[in-house]
């Protein structure tokens, strides 16, 4: 089985077993779950147990009024105690498993245990007393004949009566308990591995990027701020290996720009050395142009880093758009007319005021004309436009030059990146990454269009300042940046 590229090489996958973050989850969860498991299996023991014996005492209740109705019913049969047939009774007694026992007014034993009436002074342990009779709960009523009490009945049932009911009732109640307690500690491992898992996984990818596995990513679908975390850092594990690559590239287009100038100076300075040729004012001219070349790459470079870390060193305060705009084509209309180029202004609201650094806009909007001046056909002409949103300035500078492929738009911002109707003109490069690098600093954004019948047209947009000095709100479609981010 093939491993997928970005998947981590080491670490990629949690152990089986829980890490000592998700021990300790598990424990708190389980504690968490043991303690309401057995605060409610005590709760619901009392409240069975308590239930139980209030059923008990009803149906005793119940029992001994039934009892003391059968030996009412007896008495005013017979009009006393001595000839009244107490079966009725006994056989309601019998039937609850419990021992009769029916007194007069004077505490005398009328009946007593198994049906036997007791003669007067007979002893309360004679018959009938054979059944457990007081080993148990009892029940005392009354019995009244007519609204007058005659006597009483008490009915005494056998020790532990109820407690099958109660067994099963609490047996109940521990299987349930017990399996509340097992389905709880499986929930707590599935929500604690569920929990731990992306944390585990991330940092096993963190691992894996600093040990040099670029392509490491944890590929984490979670929901929530788990699943937040884990593309937030794919996202910058993309980012850190996007820079990495361009660094890559940089070094090797830096050291590509420089071979050839210094092995042309290197051979040139060689040959003068060893006397081969005669150090001419033409061969020194061309020693001397290539001095210069490298002299404005590496001022390039420079310019280029400069920008890089301007969003570090801005004097940011409210400048007007469209007057820097004018600014930069006085300054650079020499440049323009002497490469055969044509310039129109076309200025747009007087007052177009955005928090910038003037310099540093002044610098971006100049390497924008010195592009046209370097890229443009002798005739062409060039057309500076300000105009304005109700959130955005923008400044358009479109030439009718030869115009750029559409393959080659999505890289002319990119550093060192020229192409292949640019390398005739020269350069390095390196002006549209400048320009870039400034206005990104801006909190702006800087896009290139150009038309299948040629002309370029490069627009550069900053968030727009009310007049007042208060900061429009973004419009639709415009991402607010962070408090704070730029200065």
């Amino acid at each position: 089985m093939t491993r997928d590229p970005r998947t981590p090489r080491s670490g990629a996958r949690p152990p089986g077993g829980l890490g000592p973050l998700g021990r300790r989850l598990f424990a708190a969860f389980a504690v968490v779950a043991l303690a309401s498991v057995a605060l409610l299996t005590i709760a619901a023991l009392v409240g069975t147990d308590r239930g139980i014996s209030s059923a008990r005492q009803e149906a005793r209740q119940s029992v001994a009024a039934q009892v003391a109705t059968a030996a009412a019913d007896a008495f005013r049969t017979a009009g006393d105690w001595a000839s009244a047939d107490l079966s009725t009774a006994r056989s309601v007694a019998e039937a609850a498993d419990a021992v009769l026992t029916v007194r007069d007014t004077d505490g005398k034993m009328i009946f007593g245990g198994s049906g036997v009436e007791r003669e007067p002074g007979m002893s309360s342990s004679g018959p009938g007393h054979g059944r457990g009779a007081g080993s148990g709960p009892s029940t005392s009523t009354p019995v009244v004949v007519d609204g007058s009490t005659v006597g009483s009945v008490r009915v005494v049932f056998p020790a532990g009566s109820g407690s099958t009911g109660r067994s099963v009732a609490w047996g109940w109640v521990t299987a349930a308990a017990a399996g509340a307690v097992a389905l709880a500690l499986v929930v707590s491992w599935f929500v604690t591995r569920r929990l731990t898992f992306p944390v585990v996984r991330v940092a096993a990818t963190a691992r894996a990027l600093a040990a040099g596995d670029r392509t490491a990513r944890t590929q984490i679908d979670a929901p929530g701020e788990l699943g937040d975390l884990a593309r937030a850092f794919d996202a910058m594990a993309d980012n850190v290996a996007h820079t990495e690559q361009t660094r890559h590239r940089l070094a090797a287009d830096v050291a590509h720009e420089l071979r050839t100038p210094l092995a042309s100076l290197q051979a040139g300075l060689e040959e003068l050395r060893d006397g081969y040729v005669d150090a001419s004012v033409v061969r020194l001219v061309s020693l001397h142009d290539q001095a210069l070349r490298l002299s404005r790459i590496v001022g390039d470079l420079g310019e280029l880093a400069e920008a890089e870390s301007a969003r570090l060193s801005l004097h940011l305060a409210e400048v007007d758009l469209a007057a820097l705009a004018g600014a930069a084509v006085a300054e650079r209309e020499a440049e323009l007319r002497s490469a055969g180029l044509t310039v129109h202004s076309a200025p747009g609201p007087t007052a177009l005021l955005v928090r910038a650094d003037g310099d540093r806009l002044h610098q971006a909007l100049g390497n924008l004309l010195s592009n046209a001046a370097r890229h443009c056909r002798p005739g062409d002409t060039v057309t500076v436009t300000t105009s304005a949103t109700p959130f955005e300035a923008l400044v358009e500078v479109a030439d009718s030059g030869p115009g750029i492929p559409a393959e080659e738009l999505p890289h002319v911002f990119d550093r060192l990146w020229r192409g292949t109707r640019a390398r005739a003109g020269g350069g390095s490069g390196i002006g549209l990454a400048v320009v870039k690098e400034l206005v990104t600093a801006h909190g702006g954004t800087v896009t290139a269009d150009s038309g299948p019948d040629g002309g370029t047209r490069l627009t550069l947009r900053l968030p727009r300042v009310a007049p007042h000095g208060s900061r429009h709100l973004p419009g639709p479609g415009v991402v607010p940046r962070r408090p704070g981010k730029y200065p």
